[in-house]
């Protein structure tokens, strides 16, 4: 991707946007990322253009290639009257001048079949607006427009609206190494799967030493490293062909852990993957090994939610720190890292309180483990999940309370009322 500012030089289907939208009322992690399309945008402000920007760097843009310019309608014929047009133009209009129709006629002279435009203007009318869907405009923004907005209009445009949603790619991180950070991960999908008794792929992306295998109790023969070697042959198919069955709802998409070979995988190594998982499950686990590389940074950022995980001691806070201030810069328009911290009351072990753990850290405290080596010992042993072990033991409701904050849901099963409640509920009426 690569913005540059650069000073002056078909019918679809769009939604109103009325001019009270606020950014806060969007919920991002919805929009499904945009392909790898050229962008062109010509604006007649200062902050149009900076939103345009801002919104090009936003992971679900990361494919795109965009330019922005200034001069408006003008300097976008000027442009085009010389030089191909690209798959999406984001033009901004003085709405309130009255000849924006014939503005874009002109443009249109010079627009290639299958190229779409975005309307950007300072007048907020719902004739306005119709007029502007029957020449043709793909969407009308009224100014200003917020990042937000942008992004979820260039998203709803290239998404298919046949296609399945998307799943929800969440991706586990331990800021330090034999933190359990893959423990948290499996356990958490394996909750997601029986919870919501949806489909769930649980995804060990650490070649060398993965332990998904061990966790699950299973020895695929192919796995995440046959995924990646081919991608130009990666599909639903093939994907549905390596992928281990672990229960009704959970797959597991397997590390060799051999060191038979070096895995030096580039930095784009598992977007392909990603994308093909994506439409294959609604839940998507991704157990990220403790390394800092391409591809490992380039995972975090395109994830829908990252969930950190640390031991409570200082050197974890201090890498926690500079990973919570990474995700920042890289995720600027997503929610902050959820923040999970096990083994908590290590005997004879000085330790940095939860809660000061979270606050240095400036986020949310998601939920704490606490040291219980009889129990995860087992659970390892046999090849279980901690439920599996003792679903009546408190952890067991940890793993699945933190299922439901990652998905942003509620337990169903909590919201049944049984019998004997809806009948004491009808007493109390």
């Amino acid at each position: 991707m690569s913005v540059t500012v650069q000073p002056k030089a078909a019918s679809h289907e769009a939604s109103y946007q009325p001019e009270e939208a606020l950014s806060s009322q969007v919920d991002t992690s919805h929009f499904p990322p945009v392909p790898r399309i050229s962008v062109q945008a010509f604006c007649l402000s200062d902050h149009s253009a900076r939103t345009v920007e801002a919104a090009a760097e936003d992971r679900r843009m990361a494919k795109a290639h965009t330019k922005v310019h200034l001069g408006g309608i003008a300097a976008a014929v000027e442009y085009f009257s010389q030089a191909p047009t690209p798959n999406l133009i984001i033009v901004e209009v003085k709405a309130s001048n009255g000849n924006v129709l014939g503005e874009l006629d002109n443009l249109a002279e010079y627009c290639d079949a299958g190229t779409k435009v975005i309307v950007l203007g300072d007048l907020n009318d719902v004739k306005l607006y119709r007029e502007l869907m029957q020449a043709g405009v793909s969407d009308y923004l009224v100014s200003p427009v917020d990042i937000y907005q942008l992004i979820g209009s260039i998203s709803g445009l290239y998404a298919d609206p046949d296609a399945e949603p998307l799943g929800r790619a969440i991706a586990f991180f331990g800021v330090k190494g034999g933190c359990g950070s893959s423990t948290v991960a499996h356990n958490t999908g394996w909750s997601i799967g029986r919870q919501f008794q949806h489909d769930v792929v649980v995804a060990d992306l650490d070649l060398p030493f993965g332990t998904a295998g061990l966790d699950f109790n299973q020895d695929p023969i192919q796995g995440v490293f046959e995924a990646i070697s081919a991608p130009d042959r990666l599909d639903q198919t093939l994907l549905d062909r390596i992928l281990a069955k672990c229960s009704e709802h959970l797959s597991l998409l397997a590390a060799p852990a051999t060191l038979d070979k070096t895995y030096d995988q580039g930095e784009g190594a598992y977007e392909i993957l990603v994308d093909v998982m994506r439409a294959a499950a609604p839940s998507i686990v991704l157990d990220v090994p403790h390394v800092w590389n391409g591809w490992t940074r380039n995972v975090l950022m395109t994830s829908d939610e990252v969930v950190i995980v640390a031991e409570p001691d200082l050197a974890n806070l201090r890498n926690a720190k500079n990973v919570v201030d990474v995700l920042a810069q890289l995720r600027p328009n997503d929610r902050s890292p959820r923040l999970v911290i096990n083994r908590v009351n290590v005997p004879k072990r000085p330790e940095i309180k939860p809660e000061e753990f979270a606050n240095a850290l400036g986020l949310d405290l998601v939920c704490q483990i606490p040291f219980e080596p009889q129990l995860f010992g087992t659970a390892a042993n046999n090849g279980q999940m901690i439920c599996e072990v003792d679903a009546k033991h408190a952890i067991s409701d940890t793993f699945s309370d933190l299922a439901n904050t990652v998905l942003g849901k509620v337990n169903p099963a909590k919201n049944k009322r049984s019998g004997l409640s809806a009948l004491m509920a009808k007493l109390g009426r």
